[in-house]
């Protein structure tokens, strides 16, 4: 099998760990690795999954945890490759957390023994069977709705079950890295370009250089790690700070456009529209009306 990629899930504004629900004709992702645990549960779809150095098929259910820099895919059968199979779905939840996501300290607490020895053997990739398979599944589906605290305790109460469990079964034979240290200072420095500058215009060929690649080369190599284009990522940066601004700030919808780096009002709320089902003023009246922030003027 081909060279592993490194793949980069983004991090949202004020979390410490990532949590995704794909819905794909099939699933897209190549042969990769990141630096992040991960636990993934497919919900729909079959096919092959390569762990490491270990091959086997998946289907709905299967449930398993990742440590850092594995490298992995899950291929579907081909019936989902064939046009027209459009009724076909390839369904997961994913998680990516670090050591860090838990808090500084929380593996030395000795109450947090099991976990440290259930991050220890995940370098191998773990199954998760039997009944405790059927209780994390279930908290799996539950953590997608939950934010701040709630989903934290989420990921800390399924580690735990995870970690008092005799159903994890080791993937691989041994333990397994594809680390790239110059793909991730890549990443890590467009990263932090774009977060310093998105407010201003932001050129591709700008992000090129900075990582030192061909502007063609730099497309595709972004595409594939982060499972979105550049502008697409520039773009869903800008618009999370705009959901910010709007519910922690009394500034005004269309100083907001220009403050994330929009110079075109209309621009600005058909794309907030895509990506938040609302327009940016629904927006602020909808977190008013619950509660969620301050009382806002209007506009």
């Amino acid at each position: 099998m081909a060279r592993p990629a490194l793949e980069h899930l983004p991090l949202e504004k004020g979390c410490s760990f990532v949590v995704k629900e794909f819905d794909y004709p099939w699933y897209p992702t190549p042969w990769h690795y990141h630096p992040e645990y991960e636990l993934v549960l497919v919900t729909s779809s079959t096919g092959k999954r390569f762990i490491g150095d270990h091959i086997s098929d998946f289907r709905p259910g299967n449930l398993a945890l990742l440590g850092p820099n594995i490298p992995h895919t899950y291929r579907n059968d081909e019936i989902f490759y064939i046009p027209g199979k459009s009724a076909l779905r390839a369904r997961s939840i994913v998680i990516h957390f670090t050591e860090d996501s838990l808090g500084k300290g929380f593996l030395e607490l000795p109450e947090s023994a099991g976990i440290r020895g259930l991050l220890e053997r995940a370098v191998y990739g773990l199954d998760i069977t039997g009944d405790t398979a059927d209780v994390v599944s279930e908290n799996m589906h539950a953590i997608v709705s939950l934010s701040g605290i709630s989903r934290w305790i989420c990921l800390v109460e399924m580690l735990g079950q995870l970690a008092a469990s005799s159903s994890l079964v080791p993937v691989t034979s041994s333990s397994q890295s594809a680390y790239n240290a110059r793909e991730s200072d890549r990443l890590c420095n467009v990263f932090d370009w774009v977060t310093e500058n998105f407010e201003k215009e932001i050129r591709l060929p700008e992000a090129a250089a900075i990582a030192g690649m061909q502007v063609n080369a730099f497309s595709r190599f972004f595409a594939l790690r982060t499972r979105k284009t550049f502008s697409a990522f520039v773009q869903e940066l800008r618009l999370r700070k705009a959901a910010s601004l709007l519910t922690d700030t009394d500034m005004p919808v269309t100083a907001v456009c220009f403050d994330c780096g929009y110079n075109n009002v209309s621009n600005f709320n058909r794309q907030f529209l895509n990506l938040y089902k609302m327009n940016p003023l629904a927006y602020r009246k909808t977190f008013l009306v619950h509660g969620f922030a301050k009382k806002i003027p209007a506009g």
